[in-house]
This record gives structure tokens, sequence and C-alpha cells, in this order.
């Protein structure tokens, strides 16, 4: 049976990180996953999951400086010192909350040099992960939402992954954004499965619930079972002016 993980980046955003997780636990969710917990203290999270039961799945890397664009800083050339802060930051709070993946965001930049700080600087997050049995996510972003984001299809985050060679290293393949870059989703993720650390999942082309738009994710669900994944999918979708608990019509399914 297909479980389900709340991205409470997205859902029950008008309560505390604390709050969202027991709303998650109570909606029936079998795990929970965000993006920037922190300026929550990992102690208060920690003993909300131990309350609930759930795990948190992963977390991100800090975009870096909001307020001037960023969104991400791992693939930016000269700019390895704080990207690497942003790995500590989120490796020290994972491992203290007992999440078992992080998400090193790249941001925008392009071309060999960003190639090769990406490369650096993931291989840094790998090795520093190992010491945790932490695994590092890498996600392609659609070029509607992040216009000129390094990362953008499976194919370039495959060849990243073969590259920086570590067997932590893995694929975070987000239906919503790879149906808009590249589609043909069930065969691609039968391709990139063994490569893949978490799969997400939004409607396209709104990144609503998931039960109306162009993908067909009752089927897609069916995929995932059929290929052999068991863990949570994450449910990363955008519930808009409408409560939460009011969109989850798709999960009682």
């Amino acid at each position: 049976m297909t479980q389900f993980s709340a991205n409470l980046g997205f859902l029950w955003s008008d309560l505390s990180l604390p709050d969202a997780i027991r709303a998650a636990k109570a909606a029936g969710f079998d795990a929970v996953e965000c993006h920037w917990p922190f300026e929550v203290p990992a102690e208060d999270v920690k003993a909300a999951l131990d309350e609930t039961g759930l795990i948190m799945l992963g977390l991100n890397t800090i975009r870096g400086d909001v307020a001037s664009g960023d969104n991400g800083t791992a693939a930016i050339p000269g700019r390895e010192q704080e990207a690497r802060a942003a790995i500590d930051q989120a490796l020290d709070y994972a491992a203290r909350i007992g999440t078992p993946n992080v998400h090193v965001m790249a941001g925008f930049a392009g071309g060999p040099k960003a190639h090769a700080t990406f490369i650096s600087n993931l291989t840094y997050a790998c090795e520093q992960a190992l010491k945790h049995g932490i695994t590092i996510l890498i996600e392609p972003l659609n070029h509607y939402d992040a216009p000129n984001y390094f990362l953008a299809t499976s194919e370039q985050a495959k060849a990243i992954i073969l590259e920086v060679g570590a067997p932590n290293l893995k694929l975070m393949f987000d239906c919503y954004h790879l149906q808009i870059m590249e589609g043909d989703l069930v065969r691609r993720l039968e391709k990139m499965l063994p490569l893949t650390g978490h799969i997400q999942f939004a409607s396209v082309p709104d990144r609503g619930t998931p039960d109306h738009g162009e993908v067909n994710y009752n089927f897609i669900f069916e995929m995932t079972e059929k290929l052999g994944w068991t863990a949570p999918l994450g449910a990363e979708y955008k519930p808009g002016n409408t409560p939460t608990d009011q969109t989850l019509g798709w999960l009682k399914k």
C-alpha cells in the first residue's frame, strides 16, 4: 500500500512546525518532510516527531540571500565557503532530529565553472553526510518556476551523481518538475529508480492537489508500487488559500 509524506513547507504552513507535524499525523500521513526548519529548535521538532511516531524524511540546505534572489549556493563559483556552511548546518540539524535525507540546493548558475563547483561541494557534502548515515539529494527544478536554476533535468542529475560517485548521493525525483521539463514520467521513473532517494508530487501545471491536472497520479502511485518503491511519496503541493485539511480528499481516497 502506498505511503505518503506531508511536505510541511507547503502543508499546514500556518502552524508552527511541531504543530504541523501533529496535524499531519492526525490527517493520516505516514511521514513528514520540510524545507528550512532551522529557526525552530531541533529539540522541539524531535519531541513532536517522537510524540507522533513520524519520521522527518528530508530537509533542504538554506537558499542563501533570499532578498537578492538566491535559491541555493552549491553551484555558484566563489561561494564555496557559504555553501559548505549551509551543508554543515543542514547535516547537523538532520542528525539531531533523525532525518535521513538532505537536499543540497544548487542555485542559479550555469557553465563549466558552476558544474565543477557543484561537483566539489557535493563531494564534500557526501563525505560529511556519511558520518551521520545521511543521504544527499539533488533535485532538478523546472525553468518556469526557477529560471536559470543550475539543475534542470534528470539526465543532468544522473550524470552528476555518476561523476561524484558517492554511494549516498541520490536524485530527488519530483514528478511536478520533471513532468514540466521532460514528461514520460513512468518510463523515467523506471530508468531513474536505482538512483532515486525520494519521490515528490503535485498537480501540473498549477502545483495543487494531485487529483486534477495533466498527470494521472492514481496511475503513477500504482506504478511506484509495481516498481518496488516502498518509501513514502512526498506530497509537495500548494493548498493555496484553502486550509490544508480541506485539500486532503485525494488522501482519503
